[in-house]
């Protein structure tokens, strides 16, 4: 049997509506800042995205790149990030709750955006609980 590889930041969304994951839930993973000089540019932002599964879970990450950019396409893993930085730093999910619920016309909160820091070497894995008009969110193991 393969053992399953996870990014050492993941996220999994449960609908409280209706008592299920949500799938297919686009969200973004931003680096917003970090306690030490990095070997990975700080001026550059570092940006990841994915769209939750079929158990409402990200489990791996991939480089965001606008359809307005231009340029190369970043190249670079989580990981790499995340090797990179000495101390801690602090990330913010994002979550596309207004597409998974079908128009920002069917929930109070478009998005939702979850910032927290990550202590070098450390697993994070943010549970999300959500609901048109209402979300919880802690870390979860």
């Amino acid at each position: 049997m393969a053992t399953e590889t996870k990014d050492r930041i993941t996220c999994h969304i449960l609908d409280t509506t209706v008592g299920q994951p949500a799938r297919g839930v686009r969200v973004k993973l931003e680096l917003i800042s970090t306690t030490a000089p990095t070997s990975h540019a700080s001026t550059s932002a570092k940006v990841f995205e994915s769209h939750t599964d079929d158990d409402g879970r990200v489990k791996a990450w991939l480089p965001y790149s606008s359809a307005t950019s231009s340029g190369e396409v970043p190249v670079y893993t989580l990981e790499d990030v995340l090797d990179g930085i000495t101390g801690d730093s602090r990330w913010t999910l994002r979550f596309d709750s207004a597409g998974y619920f079908g128009g920002v016309d069917k929930t109070f909160y478009p998005e939702v955006d979850v910032t927290f820091t990550v202590k070098e070497g450390e697993r994070y894995h943010v549970p999300l609980l959500l609901a048109p008009y209402g979300y919880s969110t802690y870390r979860g193991s």
